[in-house]
């Protein structure tokens, strides 16, 4: 089976050379030797020159005549949860749905604030207040650790 340290300082080494903000959500090696290597960005997204140059440093790098492989590299996509620390701090001032582990209880809002710890969401609501005729907007913020929260995804809105 293949080294995935290996190949996670295979792909480091060409995102330290490209030095564009690149860095690794996920590698994973399956027993059939599928290597899967997704990258993200601090800022903006994901090349496909990037993942092209990071393929190709792997793949030169290792030796197909001592074990076959498939490879495949490829951006976090905005559909998939946040897996890493660097993905919140980048998504900070963006829509989110955070699904907490509770209940299934799922929140959206603005994400605010991101560290070690955890998280901060600012929620906004129409709610009808006790003697008022129109509903008033209810700005609300929420803090949860990531031992609370099961996942956090980006809401995708192609409104301006």
């Amino acid at each position: 089976m293949l080294n995935k340290k290996n190949i996670e300082k295979l792909a480091l080494e060409r995102i330290d050379e490209l030095d564009k903000g690149l860095f690794i959500v996920d590698i994973s090696v399956s027993p059939k030797n599928v290597i899967q290597v997704e990258l993200d960005c601090e800022e903006g997204n994901v090349a496909i020159l990037d993942c092209v140059s990071v393929s190709r440093n792997i793949e030169h790098n290792l030796d197909r005549e001592e074990q076959d492989f498939e490879l495949q590299v490829s951006s976090a996509g905005l559909d998939k949860p946040f897996r890493v620390l660097k993905q919140y701090y980048k998504n900070i001032g963006n829509e989110v749905k955070v699904l907490l582990k509770e209940k299934n209880q799922s929140l959206e809002g603005v994400l605010t604030h991101a560290d070690d710890k955890g998280i901060k969401l600012e929620t906004t609501t129409k709610e009808r207040l006790e003697g008022k005729k129109k509903k008033v907007t209810v700005v609300q913020e929420h803090e949860f650790t990531y031992d609370e929260i099961k996942e956090t995804k980006i809401i995708i809105s192609f409104k301006k």
